[in-house]
Order: structure tokens, then C-alpha cells, then sequence
């Protein structure tokens, strides 16, 4: 793959876009992404602590928002290190740079509410209800089926930054093409996954929609990404750059979350000093500081040494990277690698399991699947009324109307059900609620 190809600045469904002397477009890209309204609803959606009422623990909002500051800098020092060697030019430093601070950015837009029990919810709902009678799901293909019963906020976030942010159906949020490759960490759809079964890391999950593949083809013919072919289908090598968006994210949530799991109170002080420390090495802070200033200082020092670890795992396994054969997380490859391993080992034993957070999950699912089970009749009612929204029933109208619903877009069952999946994974943990009491009766 080569910079030239990667870094390229054209838009989707915008071709006749012209550069700005000062806002590069990537910087662009940033704006355009902050101002929508699906990253504010960012700010109402579960990083890991559900519905807590302490405001010093991260929702997906500040997480993105710190992600995109690391991964920045991860950007600026790996371009700064490809100048040095003479492989890109100054411009392409802070491409490079900005390319990634956008993604970071967008990197979870499209995860629903409650976090990843989100996702699991809506793939729960779909599964139970798919081995039903009703028509609106039971005549979906397999190729399609699977996408639904294995949700993915990954792929949901390329569908809100393409298709139904800003200009609907007519580009999205119309960002660049290299900010678009940098953010699709699974360059596959459902099907080819599960029907491949590589075990390239870019094909760990899937990260695009049956619908939204002619798009992404666009995006990867453009960026030159390596394309691989099968008799099922085609799925792509992931852009270089989205290694450093994962590392940026990678950073951000194994430290922050210990920090988070010690101020909610879940981990003791110690332990957490412990885990952090390891990253760190030696420290100056004072011993009889704050235990809240120690652990700050710690999450600090432990974030700027795990991005130089990070350049130096990109900067080392910079050819595979580069020719598509590099498949694995760069903090896997790092100096760094045992520590971040203690770390993940013990958040998913005391972290992930807490009993509050358990509690708040099983909440979660259940008000995802009223909700969905809400909707269900009114989509079903547009269906048998030939796809017209006029025609269905005066509560379903008033439904539609009452939960902000566009349906004259809806023209088949897959459709239908990307409409049902949009409005439950862009729903906050509060609105979810909200509605999830008012479909009970109980508002």
C-alpha cells in the first residue's frame, strides 16, 4: 500500500468538494463529526458503568474524545518517524496525524446503548425472534440474517458516517475516504466472515452491512487497500492507519477503566496503584499525595508510555504493516505487551463483572427488547400495507410519530429491520429508558 493512495482527501458522495488553504480535510472531517448528533448522544452512552451517577467515570463521549488525543499523538510521532526515514513529506505528516484524530473520533459511533450488552441485546432479540412466524423477519436471506444476529456498533458507525448522518442515503456525513479507511478496523461483511473464517485480525468481526459494501468498495479501490477474493466474495487488508486508531483505543480503555473501577470505588486503591505502576516504571509523585492525585499521575505517565511503546511496535513491524500481512494489535507486539495483559486479565474478572454493573446489564437487555418489542407490530403493519406509511393503523401512526420515525425510505423487510436497528442503537442509556416505559404503559 502506498501514502499516496492512503491519505487521499476526496469525498463521498461529494465529488466536486474544494480544498479550504486553511481547514485541511481532515480537520474537516473532525468538525463534521463533532457537531453531529450522533456523537453528542455519545455523552449518554455506557463506556462501562451503566447509568452511574458519579460524573468523573467515562461515558463513550469522553472516552472518544480522549482516544482522539492519543491518537494524535500516535500519529504525529509515527509520521514525524516516516519523514525522518524520508517515506512521506511534511503534508503527509500532518495528514497522517489528522487522518487519525478523526477516527478516533467517530471510532464508536455507532455502538448502541448500554454498551457492549448493547450489542449483545439486539442480537439477542433478533435471534429469538427471527425462529418466529412473523413475515417481516422470517423471509430475510442468510447473507443478510447474520448481520442482525451478531449487531456490530462498528459496522452501525460506518452506516451513520455514509448513509444517515447529514445527507441521507447521499454520502452521510460525506467525510474522506482516508478518514473512512482509518476507521474500518473490519474491513468484511458478515457473511464473508463467517463463511472465510480467516484469522486476519481484520476479520475478527465484521465492520460493514450488506448495503453499505458497494461504498466501502469505492473507499478501498481509492485508498489502493489489498483486496482478497473467494467464491463467496471479497473482503479488504485493513488501512495502515487503522492499527493506530486501535492502539489509541486500546490505551484508553485498559488504563481508564482501572482509573474509573478505583474512583467508582469497585477496585481498591493499591491494586490499581499496582497495575498502573507496572507501566510506568519509576515515578516522581510524592507517596502522601491524594490517592486520587497518584492515581491521575500514574494514568498519565502509563498513557505516554504506552503510545512510545506503540510507535516503536508500528515503526518495527512497519513492512507487514504496510503489504497487508501484519495481523495483530500493535500493544500485542509492544514492549508492553505482559502489562497490558495483567491489566485486561484482571478488568474482565473484577471490572466487567461487578455486581452492579451485572445488574445494570440485565436492566439494559430487557429495555432494549421492549423497545424492540414496541416497534415490531408498527413495521410489521407497514409491511402489510405494501411499504405505505399512510396506510397503517392510527396508533401505529401515532407511534411512528411519537418515537421521531421516518418510514417512507422502508421498502423491504431488510430495510425495515436497519430502520428498527438504527433507532435502537442511536438511543442513550436515559432515552432508553424513556421509551422503553412509555411502549409498557408505565411513563
Amino acid at each position: 500500500m502506498e501514502w499516496n493512495n492512503l491519505l487521499v482527501g476526496e469525498r463521498i458522495g461529494d465529488r466536486g468538494h474544494l480544498p479550504e488553504l486553511d481547514r485541511p480535510f481532515y480537520v474537516k472531517d473532525s468538525d463534521r463529526i463533532t457537531f453531529s448528533h450522533s456523537f453528542k448522544r455519545l455523552a449518554n452512552k455506557t463506556q462501562v458503568h451503566p447509568l452511574y451517577e458519579n460524573d468523573h467515570l467515562h461515558h463513550r463521549l469522553i472516552h472518544s474524545i480522549e482516544a482522539r488525543v492519543v491518537g494524535r499523538s500516535l500519529g504525529a510521532a509515527v509520521g514525524r518517524r516516516l519523514k525522518d526515514q524520508g517515506i512521506i513529506n511534511n503534508e503527509q505528516h500532518q495528514s497522517i496525524a489528522g487522518v487519525v484524530n478523526a477516527a478516533c473520533l467517530a471510532h464508536d459511533i455507532g455502538n448502541p446503548p448500554f454498551g457492549h450488552a448493547g450489542e449483545a441485546a439486539i442480537g439477542e432479540w433478533f435471534t429469538k425472534n427471527f425462529n418466529t412466524n412473523n413475515t417481516l423477519l422470517s423471509t430475510l436471506s442468510d447473507i443478510k440474517r447474520g448481520e442482525f444476529l451478531e449487531f456490530e456498533g462498528n459496522a452501525q458507525g460506518f452506516r451513520i458516517l455514509t448513509r444517515l448522518e447529514m445527507y441521507k442515503n447521499k454520502g452521510g456525513m460525506r467525510l474522506s475516504k482516508a478518514v473512512l479507511g482509518a476507521f474500518t478496523k473490519y474491513p468484511t461483511t458478515c457473511y464473508i466472515k463467517n463463511i472465510v473464517k480467516n484469522k486476519y485480525c481484520g476479520m475478527k468481526k465484521f465492520g460493514i452491512f450488506e448495503s453499505d459494501i458497494s461504498i466501502f468498495s469505492i473507499v478501498a479501490k481509492d485508498l489502493g487497500l489489498l483486496e482478497e477474493r473467494s467464491e463467496s466474495g471479497i473482503w479488504w487488508r485493513r488501512h495502515p492507519l487503522v492499527f493506530l486508531v486501535e492502539a489509541a483505543d486500546d490505551i484508553c480503555y485498559n488504563i481508564l477503566d482501572l482509573e474509573d473501577a478505583f474512583l467508582s470505588g469497585d477496585v481498591e486503591y493499591k491494586i490499581v496503584k499496582d497495575l498502573l505502576k507496572s507501566l510506568v516504571g519509576s515515578y516522581s509523585i510524592s507517596e502522601n499525595s491524594d490517592y486520587k492525585e497518584i492515581i491521575s499521575s500514574l494514568r498519565a505517565n502509563g498513557i505516554n508510555k504506552a503510545i512510545q511503546a506503540c510507535v516503536e511496535s508500528f515503526m518495527e513491524n512497519y513492512d507487514s504493516i504496510m503489504s497487508g500481512t501484519f495481523s495483530s494489535s500493535l500493544i500485542e507486539k509492544s514492549v508492553l505487551k505482559n502489562e497490558f495483559q495483567k491489566i485486561q486479565d484482571f478488568s474482565i474478572q473484577k471490572i466487567f463483572k461487578s455486581p452492579r454493573k451485572t445488574q445494570l446489564e440485565i436492566l439494559g437487555r430487557k429495555v432494549i427488547h421492549n423497545v424492540l418489542d414496541g416497534m415490531l407490530p408498527l413495521y410489521t403493519d407497514v409491511m402489510e400495507n405494501g411499504w405505505n406509511p399512510e396506510r397503517i393503523t392510527p396508533y401505529n401512526k401515532s407511534l411512528a410519530r411519537a418515537l421521531d420515525l421516518n418510514l417512507n425510505d422502508i421498502n423491504n423487510e431488510y430495510d425495515a429491520l436497519h430502520s428498527m436497528a438504527d433507532f435502537v442503537s442511536g438511543m442513550t442509556d436515559r432515552f432508553a429508558l424513556k421509551i422503553s416505559k412509555m411502549l409498557s404503559g408505565s411513563l
